[in-house]
């Protein structure tokens, strides 16, 4: 098991991708915190891994939750050797209509979020002084803008490169920092990102989603099996010598 005896912590792995990633660790060894603002929800998907895995309620625009919750695990835990910034939402809007409310939730949480979180964790990552794994999840609207997703691609771009600053600051004491961009993912996400277009956009719901299946070049949407594996190697020993990079699990959506 490659993740044995590990202590990961997984912001918005209550659902999706993040709880993908916390079925994935367990089974390679590592015990697991689901931290998400819907505790209910996150405490029944810990149930369901089994005793590996616990919940705890976290805010990620709350650094005063950040800070309590980074403490209580490293605390009952004995430290913290990974963390997964998963927690992010979306929002559309064209440049003319965006408004300070959906900016200001957007990067509170897709960014000041992760950023606060890596800075907690590395404390606690440094005390222990046996090094760690940080992935933050990227996406590919990080790579490339998009007519009405300016607040949600600017985020995500943000996420690349402080990924590349956090990695250089934090090497020199055994943390890598690396992040994960999907490209599209099916599931509750992209049922929101379907209905934002279906607005904007005048469409049927349903009708973008099934256009952007089509487009991608491997033919179907993923799904968190397909980008689990990556995480595992990400939090594993084997990419002990990979820092800074944002890899693409996108179907070949953007090649680079």
């Amino acid at each position: 098991m490659r993740l044995k005896d590990k202590v990961a912590l997984i912001t918005g792995g209550a659902r999706g991708i993040g709880l993908g990633f916390a079925e994935a660790y367990v089974k390679e060894g590592a015990r697991v915190v689901i931290a998400d603002i819907d505790i209910a929800r996150a405490a029944k998907a810990a149930e369901a891994i089994g005793p590996a895995a616990t919940a705890m309620k976290l805010d990620v625009t709350d650094l005063s939750a950040i800070d309590a919750v980074v403490k209580q695990i490293d605390e009952t835990h004995g430290g913290i050797d990974i963390l997964v910034n998963n927690a992010a939402i979306f929002d559309m809007a064209p440049v003319n209509e965006i408004t300070e409310a959906s900016y200001d939730k957007v990067f509170s949480i897709n960014l000041k979020g992760p950023l606060f979180m890596m800075k907690a964790v590395s404390n606690v990552m440094i005390e222990r002084g046996r090094g760690g794994k940080i992935i933050n999840m990227a996406s590919q609207a990080g790579r490339r803008g998009e007519a009405l997703v300016l607040l949600y691609c600017a985020s995500k771009a943000a996420i690349i490169s402080a990924t590349q600053s956090a990695a250089l600051a934090l090497v020199k004491y055994g943390i890598n920092v690396n992040a994960i961009a999907p490209g599209v993912v099916d599931g509750e996400h992209w049922d929101i990102v379907d209905a934002h277009f279906a607005k904007w956009e005048g469409l049927k719901p349903g009708e973008k989603k099934a256009a952007v299946a089509k487009s991608v070049p491997i033919g179907r949407f993923a799904t968190p099996d397909d980008i689990k594996g990556l995480a595992v190697f990400l939090a594993s020993a084997d990419s002990d010598y990979i820092l800074a990079q944002t890899y693409n699990v996108d179907g070949g959506n953007w090649m680079s």
